[in-house]
Formats: C-alpha cells, sequence, structure tokens
C-alpha cells in the first residue's frame, strides 16, 4: 500500500501537549446524498456504546444532493449536550467547503483531510492529517457510486485510530447498523481496517484528543424525537394520522407507519386498528384531523410552519367548534420558506393564537426525546379532556437528531377521553352540547353512533347557543365566547406545569423552554463557577399557571432565552404578567443552530453590564 510522509506540523508529538479526553467536538464535512449520514452515525454509536456521553447534530442543506453537508459530534465525560460553539476536530472530506471549514477550527485543533486533493489545506497553528482515500477504495476494488458511500467509511477508521475507538466496537455498530447482514458489514469493514492500519502505520499522532471507556450511558438508547413522538403517539391511542409530507415532520410519519402496523393490528383478524393518510396538501390534512377527531378518533397530524399556516382556518373551527385534534409543529426556520433544514422556535406566538378571531391555543414544549414520547399521550389526553386543538412544539434539532435517554416508561395511566356521554348518561342527564355544567368551561359531548334520540346536535363555526342551535344573538356569543374563555383558564391546570430549579439567594432568574435546555444548563454551570447564581424555570406548556407568576416575583430580573427573533415566549409572558412585565428581559437568538452555552453566558452577562 502507498505511504504518505508526515507533514512538518506533525513532528510535535502527543506527548507534547497534556491530553484532552472525553472533552471536544468533531465536525464532518461531507457532500450531501454520498451516505455520510451511516459513517456518522457509525462514529456516533460507537462512542455511546463506549459509555460516553454524545450529541449528534446533522447540519444539511434543503436539497437531495450535492451541496455542503456538516455533522458534528459533541463528546463530554460531564454530559453536556448542547452545541458547541466551536468543534476542535475537524473530518474535511468535502474540498468544496474545506478552505473555510478549516479557518473555523481552533488554534491547536485537529484536520483530518484527503490527503488526494491538489490544494491540500494549510494552517500553521493546528496538526494536520493527510489520509489518502483512493488508496484504500483501489485496494478494496471499490468502483462505480460506491466510490463515494465507501470513501466516508475511510474516516471513519483514521478517527478511530487516532481518538483510540477499537476496530470491535467499530464492527458492533456497524452489526447494530446494517441488521447483521454479513456482506455489508464486511465491505464497510473492509475500508475501515484498510484506513486504521495506515494511519497506525503511517501518521505520528501530534493531538491531544482521545477518548476512553466511561460507564455514563449505561442502560440508555439514542432516538430522534420524531422516533419518540410516533411512538408515543401509538401509545396514546392515536387512530388516525392525516399529513402532507414536509421537512422536518416527515420522519415523524415515516415513524408511525413502523410502529403501527406493529403494535396496532388485531391479533385475531390481523386487521389494522389505524389509519394513516397522505393528503394532497396541509388543508386537506387537518380537515381530516379535525372531521376524526369530531367523530371521536384519537387523531393527529405532524408538519412544520408552512403547513401551520395554511391549517389555520380548520385550527379556528376546532378552536371555536370545540373539536379535539392535535398537530407536531416540528419547528424550522422562516418566515416563508426560510431555512427549512436548520432549526428555530418561531412558531411560538402564531400558534398560541392560530385562527382569526380571538381565539387561544395549548400548547405543549418537549425538550427531550423521552418528553416527546410522553407529550404523544398528553397531546391526545388533553385535546379529549379540553375539546380543542393542542399543538405540539417540537423543533428540527430535537426532532431529526438522535440523542441519549433513559428507555420510556410503558404508560400505567388509562386515556382520557374527557367528558363524552353514553346513551344512558344523555337517558340521565339530558344533554346541550356547549352548556356548562360544571363551571370548568368544558361542556358535555356525544359521539355520532350515540343511539339516543338526545344525543345529535349540529357542528357549526357560526355562532350559537348552548344547545348547539344557530343565534347571532349579541347574549349568546358573548355567553359562549366567555365559556371557552373559562375553559383556557381550565387548561392552565391541566396542562404540564413549568420545571423550577429554585437557587437560594439568586437575583437572576431564567426561563427557557424546548432545546433551549442544554444550552441554559451549561451556561448556569458556568455562570455559578463565576459567582453568578441563577434560577431556572424551563416552561413545558401555555398557557402559564401561577407558578410562573409566584418565579417572576422572586427575582430581581428573569431572562427569557428562545430561539427565534423577536422573543416570542417574552411577548406572550409579558402579555399574561403585565404587572410583572419590566422583570423580564429578552434574550433571543436566530441564526439557524442550536444554541450555545457560550451565546448564552455572554448574552447575558452584556445584559448584566
Amino acid at each position: 500500500m502507498e505511504a504518505l510522509a508526515a507533514p512538518s506540523e506533525q513532528l510535535m508529538t502527543a506527548a507534547d501537549r497534556p491530553p484532552i479526553i472525553n472533552d471536544f467536538s468533531i465536525n464532518v464535512a461531507t457532500a450531501n446524498g454520498t451516505g455520510s449520514q451511516t459513517s456518522n452515525l457509525t462514529l456516533l454509536r460507537t462512542l455511546f456504546k463506549m459509555g460516553i456521553p454524545v450529541n449528534g447534530k446533522n447540519i444539511f442543506p434543503s436539497n437531495i444532493q450535492g451541496l455542503p453537508t456538516w455533522y458534528q459530534i459533541r463528546v463530554s465525560h460531564e454530559g453536556y449536550i448542547a452545541r458547541r460553539h466551536t468543534c476542535e476536530i475537524l473530518v474535511a472530506f468535502n474540498e468544496v467547503t474545506a478552505d473555510q471549514d478549516i479557518k473555523e477550527l481552533p488554534a491547536g485543533g485537529v484536520c483530518i483531510y484527503n490527503a488526494d486533493w491538489r490544494n491540500p489545506p494549510q494552517r500553521d497553528d493546528v496538526t494536520l492529517y493527510a489520509i489518502p482515500v483512493n488508496t484504500f477504495l483501489r485496494t478494496a476494488g471499490v468502483k462505480g457510486r460506491l466510490r463515494d458511500y465507501m470513501a466516508n467509511m475511510v474516516y471513519v477508521g483514521a478517527v478511530s485510530f487516532l481518538l483510540g475507538i477499537s476496530l470491535e466496537s467499530i464492527e458492533e455498530t456497524l452489526n447494530y447498523l446494517f441488521n447483521k447482514r454479513a456482506r455489508l458489514v464486511d465491505s464497510n469493514m473492509e475500508i475501515v481496517r484498510l484506513a486504521y492500519d495506515w494511519t497506525a502505520e503511517n501518521i505520528q499522532k501530534a493531538d491531544p484528543y482521545r477518548v476512553e471507556p466511561m460507564d455514563a450511558t449505561a442502560g440508555q438508547i439514542l432516538i430522534t424525537g420524531n422516533e419518540a413522538a410516533a411512538l408515543g403517539s401509538v401509545f396514546g391511542g392515536v387512530s388516525l394520522v392525516a399529513w402532507y409530507p414536509i421537512t422536518p415532520s416527515t420522519s415523524l410519519v415515516d415513524s408511525l407507519n413502523d410502529y403501527l402496523p406493529r403494535y396496532r393490528r388485531d391479533a385475531e383478524t390481523g386487521a389494522n386498528n389505524f389509519v394513516v393518510i397522505q393528503a394532497e396538501d396541509e388543508l386537506s390534512a387537518i380537515g381530516m384531523v379535525v372531521g376524526a377527531g369530531w367523530a371521536g378518533a384519537r387523531a393527529m397530524t405532524a408538519t412544520s410552519g408552512p403547513g401551520v399556516s395554511l391549517m389555520a382556518e380548520f385550527a379556528g373551527l376546532a378552536y371555536f367548534a370545540e373539536i379535539p385534534a392535535v398537530i407536531w409543529d416540528i419547528q424550522r426556520v422562516g418566515p416563508s420558506t426560510g431555512l427549512p433544514t436548520r432549526t428555530s422556535q418561531g412558531d411560538v406566538l402564531f400558534s398560541y393564537y392560530l385562527g382569526h378571531g380571538d381565539t387561544k391555543n395549548v400548547l405543549l414544549f418537549p425538550a427531550s426525546v423521552s418528553e416527546c414520547f410522553d407529550f404523544g399521550s398528553i397531546a391526545l389526553d388533553l385535546a379529549d379532556e379540553l375539546q380543542t386543538l393542542v399543538l405540539v412544539l417540537s423543533d428540527l434539532d430535537l426532532g431529526m437528531n438522535n440523542w441519549m435517554s433513559e428507555p420510556f416508561h410503558y404508560p400505567t395511566t388509562p386515556i382520557k377521553r374527557g367528558k363524552v356521554l353514553s346513551a344512558e348518561d344523555v337517558a340521565a342527564k339530558g344533554f346541550a352540547r356547549y352548556r356548562d355544567i360544571d363551571g370548568d368551561g368544558i361542556a358535555y359531548r356525544t359521539l355520532p353512533g350515540n343511539e339516543h334520540p338526545l344525543a345529535a346536535y349540529f357542528t357549526r363555526g357560526t355562532g350559537h347557543t348552548d344547545a348547539a342551535s344557530y343565534s347571532e344573538r349579541p347574549e349568546h356569543w358573548e355567553q359562549n365566547m366567555a365559556r371557552i374563555a373559562r375553559k383556557f383558564e381550565t387548561a392552565r391546570q391541566l396542562v404540564p406545569p413549568p420545571l423550577v430549579d429554585k437557587v437560594d439567594g439568586a437575583s437572576i432568574g431564567i426561563i427557557g423552554y424546548g432545546t433551549t435546555l442544554y444550552a441554559i444548563e451549561e451556561a448556569r454551570a458556568r455562570l455559578a463557577a463565576t459567582g453568578v447564581k441563577t434560577s431556572f424555570m424551563r416552561l413545558q406548556a401555555l398557557p402559564i399557571n401561577d407558578d410562573v407568576r409566584q418565579f417572576v416575583a422572586e427575582h430581581d430580573r428573569v431572562y427569557v432565552v428562545e430561539l427565534n427573533r423577536d422573543g416570542q415566549m417574552h411577548i406572550i409572558l409579558s402579555a399574561e404578567l403585565p404587572d410583572q412585565a419590566t422583570k423580564l428581559i429578552s434574550l433571543a437568538h436566530l441564526d439557524g443552530m442550536p444554541l450555545t452555552a457560550r451565546w448564552v453566558v455572554e448574552a447575558l452577562q452584556a445584559k448584566e453590564q
């Protein structure tokens, strides 16, 4: 096999620098559509199975093939999984972006690149490792379209040697990813071994970065938020899913199409107890969901910001006609087409007030894959209990990337259908569809098929009395809207409450929601190390309850951290707590990338000066 002389930059030995173990980030730069996802998942899962806390973020373009893509793996012995502001190790396997990629490396970083390039990257203050990719492909006899795919396995082998990952661990991961299909495993492992052995023989390691096994991931799983949401919805009893494909929500329904046939078929007849319908557009999708909810089905759709925009009119119908429905909004960057493959929290304000006229909707904010699983059930329960639309606002980062998690808990509480009357109930109590009997704003409903002659009613999006008869009388309109508003007050006690970490002596409070959690957690630790105490409240839902008012009242300043331009949650909280609004300070940031602890620390410190 060909051998290359080690670059002069590698003359310094690793012994000259103190080792950095399990505390760095890797940035893999490739071209979209070249199969790098398998290579990246191989590294991520192998590190995870070594017991090391990891998180992988796929930063990909909004096209099918050819444009640059990056995959960032954070390795943290402390368990931090927020995106780091920089990556110390660069795998430069895309010549188009190599110059810019290497410019972003910090001094003392590492660049592993393809030695076959005519114009190799140049920097004097980083360690450069040149790996002859074509040599391994020729040796393995890889030809045609497979060359691009197998070329990515070269960096798996090189990185494995340089970081101290065993070939046995890599092979175990490939067996998992390829479901033990020997031909695929063997062909990929051949390239990995060739690159690993060549690197061992020809590269003098001159950097401090390496990994060592830990025991911090025992018993945990790796899963995406969209997969977890799908599984949670299955266990929550979803029976109709109508959708139209849109990034980044498509994989949620793909997962439902995987899980539902396995878990929701009649054991005796083999008949499906569910239906998944790909509609012609988002309007049709939400129309089917609302219709199915009216008929008594547990119904949902999955979409993103542009889809929610198209669903607004049906959302208003669900709100006013009081029909259960669930929308999973996997948020991406808008407005308009925006950045379809970047993450944000930009749909909060729009979703909260979705629908023309006076509307407010229940929103849920999962921050982890386990909450995506839990909210799959909770959203369907709340929709039935409150007889209204519930939107679950996940995001691209949580939905499409792999996250560590404890195994999910099998639901132990029965499905909550809310105030549904049987024929016997109607006979005993009578029935008026929109009459508030219990004082909580939630009326009783019947479902189609109820045999009692008084169980029927006419559902309409126009003005009506509490008996569902048509009316344009002002007093009927006011009474009905006041009751729906009262129902929203009831929702404050039914939605998942905020989670609070109160620190004694802290004058600064932080409010966050969703995946900002991880950057905030790390930022708080950094601030605490400098003597700055902070308390933290994580919102799990809107509407808020009195816990939020109390949290704000107990602190001099409360920073609302979120991933959008305008500080949308800050706007909502200021409106909900007008007497406390002067204490609320917006820390909003949006560049399409997941939030970093560094940004949170610097933004908060700038406000504190």
